[in-house]
């Protein structure tokens, strides 16, 4: 169930209050006269089904509230109505299945934003990394791996695609590599003052290193894992289930990979910068292509809902 708290001029509220009637799965819907200050008008609040919110939502949009006032969107994770009940009943699909695009989108613009939170995180996670191979140690490649903040601008990749938001897609494609590039380039210079104080050495380089070898020889499986991965993410941040995330961040090698170009860098291994490069490519292109197959599928999938839901407001309409 999500709530829906409008705040929207007086001469836009009956419209807004009409669609929203008109939609079986809002279960409960209040009128607050006066309520808003800015923009000078009323407040309409509403519960609603998720599995049916983007048509509700859709319509709201048309009627220009985003544009004259504000339209926020809220879960409700607990409640109890009878009235609640029949409207996500009404609602064909499952909630926990069910994808909001405009959480999806306004989330992918969330997490594709170039700011210095996300630069200081991919450095501290390339840092961990680069340390991780030295000392060949997989649970720092792990830790690297979780702490590393570039799925986000991944899966807005695929968001962008499925909805057309080519503005989105430009964000995200400089996000993620200006976030490789100064990760890099910081672990590079790392690399080198640890190499002239007698910290890193090029036999720990070049040593064997059966823990983490992984990350500059890329094979078939880094593929498949990728797309697993990539696809698991989109599932877990377009559903109301966002526990697989951590799973996703283990299970690719997008950070230590760039970790181990910036140690190659420093050291002229250019075979390993080369073998990591690829990895790194891999993963990105797998994830990309896997969470862009996935909202194809789930935007596919709910547009027959929609249309299973007009069909049941139709019939609906013509009993009243």
């Amino acid at each position: 169930m999500l709530q829906l708290r409008i705040s929207v001029p007086s001469d836009l509220t009956a419209d807004v209050v009409a669609a929203l009637e008109r939609a079986p799965a809002v279960s409960s819907l209040a009128v607050l006269d006066g309520a808003s200050r800015r923009p000078a008008g009323d407040v309409v609040l509403a519960d609603v089904a998720r599995e049916a919110a983007n048509d509700v939502l859709d319509e709201l949009l048309e009627l220009g509230v985003h544009h004259e006032g504000t339209l926020k969107v809220e879960p409700v994770d607990t409640w109890v109505s009878q009235r609640g009940y029949d409207a996500e009943r009404l609602a064909p699909g499952s909630s926990a299945d069910s994808v909001v695009w405009i959480d999806v989108t306004k989330r992918a613009y969330a997490e594709s934003e170039l700011n210095w939170t996300y630069l200081s995180f991919m450095t501290f996670a390339t840092l961990i990394a680069a340390i991780a191979i030295v000392l060949d140690s997989q649970i720092l490649v792990i830790g690297a791996m979780v702490l590393g903040p570039e799925f986000g601008p991944i899966a807005a990749l695929g968001v962008a695609l499925v909805r057309r938001r080519f503005h989105l897609l430009r964000i995200a494609l400089w996000t993620l590599v200006v976030g490789f590039l100064v990760a890099i380039a910081v672990t590079c210079v790392a690399a080198l003052v640890g190499k002239q104080v007698g910290w890193v050495t090029l036999a720990q380089v070049t040593a064997p290193r059966p823990d983490t070898a992984f990350i500059y020889t890329p094979d078939k499986w880094s593929f498949v894992v990728a797309v697993i991965a990539g696809a698991a993410g989109v599932l877990s941040l377009t559903s109301a289930r966002v526990g697989g995330l951590a799973g996703v961040f283990i299970s690719v090698t997008t950070v230590p990979a760039a970790g181990n170009v910036a140690l190659g860098l420093a050291f002229g291994q250019m075979t390993e910068v080369r073998g990591s490069a690829l990895q790194l490519g891999v993963n990105i292109v797998g994830m990309a292509l896997a969470g862009w197959l996935t909202l194809v599928f789930q935007k596919a999938v709910w547009n027959r809902f929609a249309e299973r839901r007009e069909r049941l407001r139709e019939r609906l309409l013509r009993r009243r």
